[in-house]
């Protein structure tokens, strides 16, 4: 195998930072897989919205399939610019507490899986990461009108005991995430892992209501607080439309009306714990609650239209 270290170009000024430290890593690729467009979304969600530097960059021209995934490229007029050219890279970000952490996103991989697995299990090592939090969408037969589900996997049962609503024995097409999983947990480094159930028949669309469940799982693994608002906002929005679309097609009515009565006789043999409850199953009291929410809208900055923030 070549060496997995030539693959990453590091800022050199941050790399070897103490500050890096310890920190979590949120994990996310996107692809032609992505059900929802959930990591999609995340992303441009995390990186729109937090103050954020890049840490390392992976070789693109060695690990995706340009003729399968075709990038953009805009013709203006006369000529051609703005090529959009794939990456994959380590960010250091900063929640809305500042608290940093670690992003490690872009395209998923064509070639060299186990190549590219290892120079991130090297990442993982030299930074000392304390965990490895990833997230994929599936999509499965479950309707939009109940909640969204989630397979949560690893080797942090703290982070996964309770959280699953669909807990398969199944062989399955592999992808890079999974993989890294299997190679960190073998590394002896704690990796938990998030599959967001997204209805199948809105796999080919964008359902922000699956991106804002995959960060609250992500927020809750890793103690971090991580912005929401716009996509919730956008999901309402998207609900209304499909609602119309239910509303006006009886045959698609009658198809998630299947969909729930399974859902729910599924959903009445099964507990599910929230990541939000403390070790001894209560919920955090007012006060704890109450301080987060204080201290996060205290960080946020002032609203570009010149009027008072919301903590002003």
């Amino acid at each position: 195998m070549l060496d997995p270290q030539s693959l990453v170009s590091t800022n050199h000024r941050l790399i070897d930072a103490e500050e890096l430290r310890g920190l979590d890593m949120i994990v996310g690729f996107t692809g032609v897989a992505e059900a929802g467009h959930v990591v999609s979304q995340i992303r441009s969600e995390l990186l729109d919205q937090l103050e954020s530097e890049r840490v390392a960059r992976f070789d693109a021209d060695q690990l995706v399939d340009y003729r399968g995934n075709r990038p953009r490229i805009a013709f203006a007029g006369d000529h051609f610019a703005d090529y959009q050219a794939p990456a994959i890279e380590l960010y250091r970000l900063r929640d809305g507490l500042g608290r940093s952490f670690l992003l490690l996103t872009g395209a998923e991989p064509d070639y060299q899986w186990e190549r590219f697995c290892r120079a991130v299990l090297r990442l993982v090592e030299r930074l000392d990461v304390r965990l490895v939090a990833w997230i994929q969408s599936l999509p499965l037969p479950v309707p939009h009108t109940r909640p969204v589900g989630v397979t949560a996997h690893g080797n942090r049962q703290d982070l996964i005991e309770g959280i699953t609503s669909w807990k398969p024995t199944a062989e399955l097409q592999a992808a890079v995430a999974p993989l890294l999983e299997v190679r960190l947990m073998e590394a002896g480094r704690d990796v938990v892992g998030y599959s967001v159930h997204v209805p199948h028949y809105l796999a080919d669309s964008v359902y922000p209501q699956a991106a804002v469940a995959a960060l609250e799982y992500l927020g809750a693994a890793t103690s971090l607080v991580l912005p929401t608002d716009r996509l919730r906002e956008t999901g309402r929005d998207v609900g209304v439309q499909i609602a119309e679309q239910v509303r006006d097609s009886a045959e698609v009515a009658r198809i998630v009306g299947k969909l729930e009565q399974r859902y729910d006789e599924h959903a009445e043999h099964t507990s599910r714990r929230s990541l939000l409850t403390k070790e001894n199953d209560e919920l955090a009291d007012a006060d704890e609650l109450g301080a987060a929410v204080e201290a996060y809208l205290a960080a946020q900055p002032p609203r570009q239209d010149g009027l008072p923030g919301v903590g002003d």
